[in-house]
């Protein structure tokens, strides 16, 4: 069995589609692992969905916060924004069954031969693997359940804390991870989570914010973490147990495929589209 490990997909299935070409991926007996951003931005995120749905158990996904948020543009808590080309998905029939089995799917998936761990952000460095674990499970658990848009996706767009050592409820705890495992990129000297800067480490200039990546971390030191999310590193980490994998391809760049049996990265160039 090989197992691919790709970046954000984002509705850009002609480029998915060749780069699973190119290594002839067979779901008989290959798996493909997403670090999550299914949807948004590109033109096919229908597409998309329903061919990850189709993978069953070859598809091993963990959430990104596009596909959160398209939770949320489907209960009609947030209206859809034009730019992310998702009204075809929202009008499409089989809607409700996709977004059941998204909000099935994990915030952080395992690969215990291989001492993976992938999320779509990264990991908040404060946290070890039992804290990893209940928080992943925690937020399963509340997107599962029947109420799911009341217990959860309404109120993450709330005013939250961003630190974790600051969350004293079991409902700000969620909160937190969301945020850490779906939307981080920054931390400030505290530890606290950061959302503005959003350019790669050598061209922000606020001295006082660390990528997360680079903070003390007990994780780190036995895993090989797997993230997409940061676009702008462009696969750029400095560590060898990281695995960067966004190399943006919605925004013209390409996307990436690392086959983890033989250490090797392939990529596919933006495809144009016909007008």
């Amino acid at each position: 069995m090989a197992h691919y490990f790709v970046g954000d997909v984002q509705g850009c299935f002609l480029e998915l589609n060749a780069l699973l070409n190119k290594v002839d991926f067979n779901p008989s007996k290959d798996q493909l692992w997403s670090v999550g951003d299914l949807v948004a931005r590109g033109p096919d995120s229908l597409a998309t969905l329903r061919f990850f749905h189709q993978l069953g158990e070859s598809a091993k996904v963990v959430l990104g916060n596009h596909d959160l948020h398209l939770l949320a543009l489907a209960a009609g808590i947030k209206k859809p924004n034009p730019k992310d080309q998702l009204q075809s998905l929202l009008d499409a029939h089989d809607l409700p069954m996709l977004t059941d089995w998204l909000r099935q799917q994990p915030l952080v998936r395992e690969l215990p031969q291989y001492h993976v761990l992938m999320s779509h952000a990264g990991i908040p460095p404060q946290w070890d693997l039992n804290t990893l674990r209940a928080q992943s499970s925690a937020v399963s658990a509340a997107l599962q359940s029947n109420d799911y848009v009341e217990q959860i996706i309404s109120r993450m767009y709330h005013s939250k804390p961003a630190q974790w050592h600051q969350c004293g409820s079991s409902f700000e705890k969620l909160l937190f991870s969301i945020d850490g495992l779906t939307r981080m990129r920054y931390l400030h000297r505290d530890g606290s989570l950061n959302f503005s800067c959003k350019q790669p480490p050598e061209l922000c200039t606020d001295n006082s914010l660390v990528p997360w990546y680079q903070a003390s971390s007990e994780l780190r030191n036995n895993h090989t973490l797997v993230f997409g999310h940061w676009a702008a590193l462009m696969g750029n980490v400095p560590q060898q147990n990281l695995q960067a994998l966004d190399t943006g391809c919605v925004w013209g760049g390409n996307m990436t495929l690392w086959h983890i049996e033989t250490n090797e990265k392939i990529t596919q160039k933006k495809l144009p589209r016909k007008n």
